[in-house]
């Protein structure tokens, strides 16, 4: 069955950073767009940035643009962020995504599969 299995969050200081990893089974990686979302407390999930299936198409939302970095590995079958220049209002758990499509799309219901989430909270 499909499996998206996250892990890499934890506490950290403001301006730190942090390499969140995805790995994925149960289904055709490659051909599949990624993504992350979070959620904060109390808040609505939010796309954080995503990915086309070879990797040169990424989109970001703008509160993460330069500082995190969204990557896939193919081979490994496996997603990443980098966050570096972690923020208090990063804190919340990053869900990793799979869409069964090319197009990148950044709606949380454009995605089919889901994993457990991480959290990441960042103390001030």
């Amino acid at each position: 069955q499909v499996q998206l299995v996250e892990s890499g969050g934890g506490l950290v200081q403001a301006g730190g950073s942090l390499r969140l990893s995805c790995a994925a089974s149960g289904f055709t990686f490659s051909t599949y767009t990624m993504a992350w979302f979070r959620q904060a407390p109390g808040k609505e999930r939010e796309f954080v940035a995503a990915i086309g299936v070879i990797g040169g198409s990424t989109n970001y939302a703008d509160f993460v643009k330069g500082r995190f970095t969204i990557s896939r590995d193919n081979a490994q079958k496996t997603l990443y962020l980098r966050m570096n220049n972690l923020k208090p209002e990063d804190t919340a758990v990053y869900y990793c995504a799979a869409r069964r499509s090319r197009a990148v799309a950044t709606t949380a219901t454009a995605y089919d599969y889901w994993g457990q989430g991480t959290q990441v909270t960042v103390s001030s």
